[in-house]
């Protein structure tokens, strides 16, 4: 397949002095969102649970949340880290008072937080789960979505033009199929009923709520997984073929970066939007000059039963 060129969302002033703050910006998608805000200009706040100093229960010391500032700051944005376990209320609270002590305002707030994959359970029934393991998903996909926006939107709806942006995996529309085990499927389809509901909440605010989902995402996590590196992806497809639809972590971010630069973003509050979608609508591409629509692609092909490969869905 050919690729053109790498199109990113937004030109390098686009978000230039607007204020971000993206909770859970360790790894993965999350650090992608604050790389790419800062890459067009913004000061991204970044949160996390693991540092130079403390590893979370994800247990993954290579990522951490001082390193994902950097990251922003190299990419031409101001990036500002704050350690934070947002199930903890106290501290979301001191979160919002340094942004606020700092800014003022906040123009986008990206609500990230996750690190459940290592308590997934696929094809268990409810019973046959541990208690205290769903529950921790719940907690850990809910629960700190709500602590997030409860204490950060205040700030956000100072300004009229604020952008909240939820994270799950999967759209409404592919995630109206069970997900294997009720408490994985409650934690992700949670974030997509919250934007519905802060729509309304923000929409007299003049501020819009939407909720994004990236493809079969190539995070550090999963590339560790099969065994390879973003620089030789492809090497994976032998044993698992539907990777050849994957997608970098940038592609989604560049997504939250366009509607974030977006004048008439408004068009999108309260509805589910996955990268695809975004790159169909805002003209931008993944980082190899691709434009993957994976949802799309396991909807037709890998459930669907089509006979088409991957080379047409990017």
């Amino acid at each position: 397949m050919s690729h053109t060129a790498s199109v990113p969302a937004a030109s390098p002033t686009a978000l230039a002095g607007r204020v971000a703050l993206v909770a859970g910006a360790t790894r993965g998608a999350g650090r992608a969102f604050a790389v790419e805000l800062g890459s067009a200009g913004a000061t991204v706040h970044v949160t996390g649970r693991t540092t130079r100093d403390r590893i979370s229960e994800v247990g993954r010391a290579t990522e951490t949340i001082e390193e994902t500032a950097a990251l922003v700051t190299e990419a031409g944005g101001e990036g500002i880290a704050h350690p934070t376990d947002h199930l903890d209320p106290e501290q979301v609270r001191r979160l919002a008072a340094r942004v606020e002590d700092g800014h003022g305002r906040l123009d986008v707030l990206v609500n990230n937080t996750w690190g459940g994959e290592h308590l997934i359970p696929f094809g268990r029934a409810l019973w046959d789960t541990p208690l205290d393991e769903g529950l921790r998903m719940l907690d850990l996909g809910v629960r700190s979505h709500l602590i997030t926006a409860s204490l950060l939107l205040p700030l956000l709806i100072r300004h009229p033009g604020g952008l909240h942006v939820e994270v799950t995996d999967g759209s409404a529309e592919t995630n109206r199929r069970f997900r294997e085990n009720v408490f994985f499927d409650l934690a992700r389809y949670a974030p997509i009923r919250m934007a519905l509901g802060l729509a309304r909440d923000l929409e007299p605010h003049g501020s819009t709520a939407v909720c994004v989902t990236p493809g079969f995402l190539r995070s550090e996590q999963m590339l560790d997984g099969l065994g390879v590196r973003e620089e030789n992806w492809r090497d994976a497809l032998a044993g698992q073929p539907h990777f050849a639809i994957a997608e970098s972590p940038a592609y989604v971010a560049r997504g939250v970066v366009a509607l974030a630069a977006d004048p008439d973003r408004a068009r999108w509050n309260g509805r589910s939007v996955t990268s695809g979608t975004l790159a169909q609508e805002y003209g931008f591409t993944d980082t190899d000059g691709s434009a993957p629509d994976g949802w799309r692609y396991f909807e037709e092909v890998v459930i669907g039963g089509k006979k088409a490969g991957p080379e047409g869905y990017r």
